[in-house]
């Protein structure tokens, strides 16, 4: 009898002993994955209280010998980084507003309204969800400069009115939420934009904050499109600024450090208070028909 509870208690313990070898396993593979992704981080923290003697040494080493607060202090002297400041947030929040507005309505659309063609569209959707930037950044140049808006903030925000994944994101979302309350609200006589407006927005708080999220640090770190669209140093967004700490022969890493750490702050801040929406968003947001 006792010989077969110890056989027992060793079949028992063989599997609590494998899945305590894959814990353990998994929990070591993302602390390295996350050592990965943080450390260059905090290499650009770290170089911008460098001297830029201590920047370029042979071999590069993460901490220095002295510490500093010049590039900080001399980056707000060199360059108009609070123009810059406001500049990026005057697009980041412009296009991130405007977006949830005719995303939301465009997915509501794709979602809950039958109408011919409907799924012909949502594949044209698809199709330029696929499609890089690069390949259509020279006819929106091209029409934006026919329009007269180049160097203004018109032609840096409208071209970016609308994202092929914040509709299909939102679309997804609103596919999960049920159909009887349209059908009550309808019963009632309710509109589909008072359906749009007073029901499926407030019952979509976390995904609306998640492309939030999405949109906002897509936007505020862009560089391409800001850079080609603003002619003046008074125009320019803050990573298109940065720039100008970029020379032909000689690249200032301190500064531009200091800069990108600044850059950093209001993601950092952003995805603090948001994240709990982040994450439930990320969660509920399902790939539906």
């Amino acid at each position: 009898m006792a010989q077969k509870v110890l056989s027992l208690r060793r079949d028992v313990d063989q599997p609590r002993a494998k899945l305590e070898l894959v814990h353990w396993l998994v929990l070591l593979t993302l602390i390295v994955a996350a050592i990965v992704v943080v450390f260059p981080f905090v290499w650009m923290v770290l170089t911008s209280f460098k001297y830029e003697r201590d920047v370029v040494r042979y071999p590069p080493q993460l901490f220095a010998e002295a510490w500093t607060l010049n590039s900080y202090i001399d980056i707000w002297d060199r360059a108009p980084l609070g123009r810059f400041f406001l500049n990026s947030v005057v697009f980041a929040t412009g296009v991130t507003a405007i977006s949830l507005f005719l995303d939301s309505m465009a997915a509501y659309a794709f979602s809950r309204l039958e109408f011919p063609g409907r799924n012909f569209l949502f594949l044209f959707v698809l199709v330029a969800l696929m499609l890089p930037f690069q390949v259509t950044f020279i006819p929106v140049y091209v029409t934006v400069h026919s329009l007269g808006l180049i160097n203004s903030f018109s032609g840096l925000i409208i071209p970016r009115a609308t994202n092929a994944f914040g509709i299909f994101m939102l679309r997804q979302f609103f596919n999960s939420l049920p159909r009887e309350l349209d059908d009550a609200a309808r019963i009632d006589g309710a509109g589909e934009f008072y359906i749009y407006r007073r029901i499926i927005l407030p019952l979509s708080g976390p995904a609306l904050a998640t492309l939030t999220i999405f949109h906002f640090m897509y936007n505020w770190n862009d560089f391409l499109w800001p850079l080609l669209i603003t002619k003046t140093t008074e125009m320019r967004t803050l990573p298109a600024g940065l720039a100008l700490f970029m020379g032909q022969h000689v690249v200032e890493y301190s500064l531009l450090m200091a800069g990108s750490t600044l850059a950093l702050l209001p993601l950092f801040l952003a995805f603090v208070f948001l994240q709990r929406y982040f994450v439930q968003g990320i969660a509920l947001t399902g790939l539906k028909e």
